[in-house]
Order: structure tokens, then C-alpha cells, then sequence
């Protein structure tokens, strides 16, 4: 399946999510080919490579209703990073702060949550909240908080949109508006910034 968008699945900025992400069987798929390239590319500066693959991680959001499924799927994708990439080509070199971005990324990333009904689940049910993450100026990574709510409602044009779209024909376009804007950081402090 993932072969019938592979252009995309090996564009290390294309996000993708998984509304019903289970423990990560189609993420993990995305992420070892994302990582591919990543290694392919960069793995003789461990700084680029780090870069990279940071962005590749935080192009991949889920979903899922079963908390426990939420949990293996982050320690899934943690795991490719660490044990699969990083510590392969890095062993001694691998810096704990990357490490750390990794883990905080997938944290807010695969959400517990119901995709039908947008909300997260548990004590304090809410709309759901995915982050996105943008490089900037090298190092640099810029976090813009959206509801789920917010980007697929396209209340102005009185339909779902899963994705906001430019119209070459000069149509209405739905840009959604972020909840929340965060100064860029430096891709090796996001777990410490927030």
C-alpha cells in the first residue's frame, strides 16, 4: 500500500497520519523508509543526519483509542530511531538530547484519542491537539499547535477537508489558524522547551 505513495513516503518532511494508528504497523513502515533516506543522505555529519531525522520523526502523527496501543506505538517508533539508525551508525556518539527530542515529538505526536469523534480520551477528554513542527535557519524547528477540529472543519467553504489546498483556478482556499505559536528552537532543546 505504502508503494502507491512511495515519492511521498520517502520525502523526509511529508507528514502522514494514521487515524487508527494501533501499535504503529503502517508508521513504522513510514518511518524505516523516511530514515532510509536520511541515513542515505546524511550519515557522514552525525549533526546533519540528527537534523534529519528529527524532521522525518515529526512527520508521522497517529491516533488511537486503546492507550496501551498509543504507548507501544511510541516506544515502536522510538525504538527504529534508536536501536535501527542512530546507535547503528553513531554507537558511542549518540547524544541523549536527541534522543530526548525524539521521545518528546512522539509524545505529542500518536495522540490517545477517537479520530471519529476528534477528541482525546481519558480523564480530561478535549479536542484533539497535533503539533507542527517546521524547520527554520538550519537547526532551528518551529512548533504551531493545531486542533484536529480545526484542520479538517472548513466551516467557510461548508465542507470536510482533510488538508488545506491552493487552487490553481483561484478558488476559496481553508488555511486553518493554529491554537497555539511557539518561538523556534534548536531541534536538540524541544524536550526541555516546553
Amino acid at each position: 500500500m505504502l508503494d502507491l505513495v512511495k515519492q511521498e513516503t520517502e520525502r523526509i518532511e511529508s507528514r502522514f497520519l494514521e487515524p487508527a494508528c494501533g501499535t504503529g504497523n503502517f508508521l513504522s513502515e513510514i518511518l524505516r523508509r523516511k530514515l532510509d533516506v536520511v541515513k542515505r543522505r546524511y550519515r557522514k555529519s552525525q549533526f546533519e543526519f540528527e537534523r534529519n531525522a528529527v524532521i522525518a520523526v515529526s512527520s508521522i502523527y497517529g491516533i488511537d483509542v486503546q492507550e496501551d496501543n498509543v504507548q507501544e506505538c511510541r516506544q515502536r517508533l522510538a525504538a527504529i530511531f534508536l536501536d535501527e539508525y542512530y546507535k547503528a551508525l553513531y554507537a558511542e556518539d549518540c547524544k541523549a538530547a536527541c534522543i530526548e527530542s525524539v521521545d518528546y515529538i512522539l509524545s505529542c505526536n500518536i495522540v490517545w484519542g477517537d479520530a471519529l469523534s476528534l477528541m482525546t480520551v481519558g480523564e480530561r477528554p478535549g479536542y484533539i491537539v497535533f503539533a507542527e513542527w517546521s524547520p527554520i535557519n538550519g537547526s532551528l524547528i518551529k512548533r504551531r499547535d493545531f486542533t484536529f477540529h480545526s484542520m479538517i472543519q472548513n466551516e467557510s467553504l461548508g465542507e470536510l477537508e482533510l488538508f488545506s489546498y491552493i487552487s490553481d483556478q483561484g478558488e476559496e482556499v481553508y488555511i486553518p489558524t493554529p491554537e497555539k505559536d511557539y518561538p523556534p528552537i534548536h531541534f536538540l532543546e524541544l524536550a526541555n522547551a516546553y
